[in-house]
């Protein structure tokens, strides 16, 4: 896409909505394909899938860890369990399972954590998940996938089902900005250049990949070419995307809604300082719990809104040029 694309980004559905009825699409034509949930399934959305098929839909109560397990039996058993819970607890709560009955044997389970980072609002901070994306990548074997709307979530959802192994994808509670046309082509472990630009890179991923896209349009008023990459797959990482990034344009920005320490930033950084040393700058969550208000209150709070990313990318820009 030119530099000069002007994107609409309307507010679409809530990844996790997105996930519920791409999985109810899915099963329609895999039998193979069961859920496991821990008494959120309204929340989640799996309440779809279990609507239309309430025999391999298995209702594991408050008790996430079990429901791991559960899941790893089901994949010893050929099928292909998606396990779904609020991020904080799916992730928090079943991590022992995760490592030792899922990640060890290497089984085809399918982790979604609904309700991530900070957006979920009022529900407070025992219910946001902020660092998941780092627990997730540390454990081997795992594919970790961060939706930014409807389209991505849909097109990996389809990709995650057809990989053999361990996933994990990462989906949010508030409605996103549309980022993709529908007709948006995914590949795991590739990313996407959604704006081109040759001063700074912003990559974005997840909920943040539309605060990029605005911060960019900012900065093209200004003056600033700004490339916009979305790391929609955080593991295995584009590695040349971004050593390409580096390369072309001296200056990187990472945003998401997570904990700067252990989230995509660290492992861009890691790609950068192996491939061509640049600039970089770093936008989410320092170091930090959040609280309770409106998602919009504390995206603004936390400092995760566009105005955020171009102040991130003027920084990068000046201190490439000083």
């Amino acid at each position: 896409m030119a530099a000069a694309t002007k994107f609409d980004l309307k507010l679409g559905a809530a990844t996790r909505e997105a996930f519920g009825k791409t999985l109810a699409l899915i099963a329609r034509t895999n039998p193979d394909v069961v859920v496991c949930d821990a008494d959120l399934s309204k929340s989640t959305n799996t309440h779809f899938f279990a609507k239309e098929f309430p025999d391999r839909f298995f209702s594991c109560g408050i008790a996430e860890s079990n429901m791991v397990a559960i899941g790893a039996g089901l994949a010893y058993g050929g099928k292909i369990p998606f396990v779904s819970s609020f991020s904080a607890f799916v992730m928090n709560k079943g991590f022992e399972q995760l490592r030792v009955t899922v990640a060890y044997p290497n089984l085809n389970v399918k982790v979604v954590g609904t309700h991530s980072g900070i957006s979920i609002g009022e529900d407070g901070p025992s219910q946001m998940s902020i660092e998941e994306i780092a627990l997730a990548c540390s454990l081997p074997g795992f594919v970790v996938l961060s939706p930014a709307d409807e389209v991505s979530m849909a097109a990996l959802m389809h990709l995650a089902t057809a990989h053999v192994g361990p996933v994990f994808i990462r989906a949010g509670r508030m409605k996103a900005p549309v980022v993709y046309r529908a007709d948006r082509k995914f590949e795991i472990g590739k990313a996407i250049e959604v704006i081109d630009g040759s001063d700074v890179t912003i990559i974005g991923t997840g909920l943040l990949l539309a605060e990029a896209v605005r911060a960019a349009e900012t900065l093209e008023s200004e003056g600033i070419s700004t490339r916009v990459m979305d790391i929609h797959t955080v593991k295995p990482i584009d590695r040349d995307a971004i050593a390409r990034a580096a390369a072309e344009t001296g200056a990187i920005v990472v945003a998401e809604e997570h904990l700067v320490d252990g989230g995509l930033g660290v492992r861009v950084a890691q790609v950068v300082a192996e491939t061509n040393p640049c600039v970089m700058e770093f936008v989410g969550i320092q170091n930090t719990f959040a609280e309770s208000a409106s998602p919009e209150e504390l995206l603004d709070k936390y400092g995760l809104l566009a105005r955020d990313v171009a102040a991130a990318a003027r920084k990068a820009v000046a201190r490439k040029r000083a």
